[in-house]
C-alpha cells in the first residue's frame, strides 16, 4: 500500500500511468483557477481556503501513502481508464510532486492558518497553476526536468521519450515556412482587431447603442454586476 507508483511487466522501475496523471492535473487545475477567479474578481476566500486544504491532502497521500489512492489521481483514473496506459516513472514524478506538496504547505500557511493576502499568495497560488496547466495541456513535469539536476541517476521513462537524448524527432514534429507564416498572419490579425476593431465596428454601424438595460428581477441586489456581464456598465 506504501508505495509510490507500480511494478509493471517490462519496465526496471516503479511506473505511474501517465493519462492519469494529466487527468488529476487538469481537475486540479480546473477547481484552482474557479477558486483563484472568486479570489481574485469577487475578494471570496472561501473557495481558495477549501481549495487549498483539498489541495494540500491530495499531495499528501501521493507522497505518503500512494498516487493511486489520491482523490484526483481516483478521479483521473476512472476518466481515462479505457485508455491504453503511458507509463513513466515514478522517482521524477515524486520529485516533482515533491515540490508541489511545498507550494501546499506554503499555500496553507498563508491562506488557512494567516489569512494573509497580497503578492506571496498571488504569486505562490499563480506559480502552482502553471505547473498544472503545463501539466494537464502539454505533458511538460517541469518538477521532473529539474531531477535530472538533483540526481545521480537519471530519469527514465519520460513522457513521449523526452528523456531519450538521441531520439529523432518525426517528420510530423517539424515546423516549416507556411505553418509559421500562417501563426505570424494570424496574430497580425488579432492585433488589428484589438487595435482597430472597436473604430472599424463604430464606423460601419455595427456596434449596438439601443440596449435595454432593465435590470431583471431576479438580479435586484445584484444590479451593478449584472450590468458589467450586459454591456450595460456606468448605465
Amino acid at each position: 500500500m506504501l508505495q509510490f507508483g507500480e511494478r509493471v511487466a517490462g519496465y526496471d522501475v516503479l511506473v505511474v500511468n501517465e493519462r492519469e496523471i494529466r487527468a488529476a492535473a487538469g481537475i486540479v487545475f480546473l477547481f484552482a483557477i474557479i477558486a483563484f477567479m472568486n479570489a481574485f474578481l469577487l475578494g471570496e476566500m472561501n473557495a481558495t481556503k477549501l481549495m487549498v486544504t483539498g489541495f494540500l491532502i491530495d499531495f499528501s497521500i501521493r507522497l505518503f501513502i500512494s498516487p493511486k489512492y489520491a482523490p484526483s489521481m481516483v478521479i483521473g483514473r476512472w476518466m481515462v481508464n479505457n485508455q491504453i496506459p503511458e507509463y513513466v516513472g515514478a522517482p521524477q514524478k515524486k520529485w516533482a510532486w515533491g515540490f508541489g506538496f511545498v507550494l501546499a504547505v506554503v499555500m496553507f500557511y498563508l491562506v488557512i492558518l494567516n489569512d494573509i493576502r497580497g503578492p506571496a499568495l498571488i504569486i505562490t497560488c499563480g506559480l502552482c497553476m502553471a505547473l498544472l496547466f503545463l501539466e494537464a495541456v502539454f505533458g511538460i513535469c517541469v518538477g521532473c526536468k529539474v531531477y535530472n539536476y538533483f540526481n545521480k541517476d537519471a530519469a527514465q521513462h519520460c513522457p513521449g521519450g523526452v528523456c531519450e537524448i538521441d531520439r529523432v524527432k518525426e517528420h510530423t514534429q517539424t515546423i516549416n515556412v507556411v505553418q509559421t507564416g500562417m501563426l505570424v498572419l494570424f496574430i497580425a490579425v488579432m492585433f488589428a482587431a484589438i487595435v482597430w476593431g472597436p473604430e472599424v465596428i463604430q464606423s460601419l454601424g455595427l456596434e449596438v447603442t439601443n440596449r435595454d438595460c432593465t435590470v431583471p428581477e431576479f438580479a435586484l441586489g445584484h444590479a451593478e454586476q449584472w450590468k458589467l456581464h450586459n454591456g450595460c456598465a456606468g448605465q
